[in-house]
């Protein structure tokens, strides 16, 4: 459903008016949600830290940030009112589901690093987000099977229908998810999968020394 421009300003609720140092988790993590869902991205609330546990789940705990609901896949949209209901009063993940509008391919930080210096070099950057638990997700605009260069490793993962990835900025016990490249780097365009698994090959076949590429990066 296409929403007029007063609607998504209902729907923030004065809340762009507000000073950025005066917004707290929960606020912030509503106005990226209600950005997305603007976007067309489709949004879903998830668990949230509470010292070391994950609390917010229907049916229990977690361990790490997933879907609130169990039938979160019947929930999915971007109707504004709805996104700005999920964090109207908890500081729940932010979670982007996968699958339609926008695919992920998840890595450990040494390779998404070598992968970032690829692209950056062929002077292509593409959305890219960092977690705390050191994993980075390439943000795509589709695609459904990995490369065989790609498929068998652990440390790499595609999600795609049925699954989400967490966004910023979605809080760990020990830190929170972050930008590493911001999709306004991008215009808000994705790549395709092809191109993203073309740079994470290329991060396999570097030679560097990845604990101080790592290390350099922050």
């Amino acid at each position: 459903m296409d929403w007029s421009a007063d609607e998504w300003q209902d729907a923030f609720g004065g809340v762009r008016a507000l000073q950025a140092g005066l917004l707290n988790n929960r606020i912030e993590l509503r106005v990226e949600a209600i950005g997305f869902a603007s976007r067309g991205w489709p949004v879903l609330p998830g668990t949230y830290p509470v010292g070391t546990r994950w609390i917010g789940r229907d049916g229990g705990e977690a361990d790490g940030p997933m879907p609130v609901h169990q039938d979160w896949e019947e929930r999915l949209g971007t109707n504004p009112d709805q996104v700005a209901a999920w964090w109207s009063s908890r500081p729940h993940s932010l979670l982007l589901a996968t699958g339609t509008a926008v695919n992920a391919v998840e890595v450990d930080a040494a390779l998404g690093y070598r992968a970032a210096v690829a692209l950056r070099t062929l002077g292509f950057p593409v959305p890219i987000v960092a977690v705390p638990n050191g994993r980075w997700y390439f943000l795509t605009s589709g695609g459904d099977r990995l490369a065989p260069e790609l498929a068998d490793l652990a440390e790499v993962r595609l999600h795609g229908a049925g699954s989400w990835v967490p966004m910023p900025p979605t809080t760990y016990p020990h830190g929170a998810a972050h930008w590493r490249v911001k999709p306004e780097v991008c215009g808000w365009t994705l790549p395709s999968l092809d191109f993203v698994q073309d740079a994470l090959v290329q991060g396999l076949n570097q030679d560097h020394n990845v604990a101080d590429l790592v290390a350099a990066g922050g």
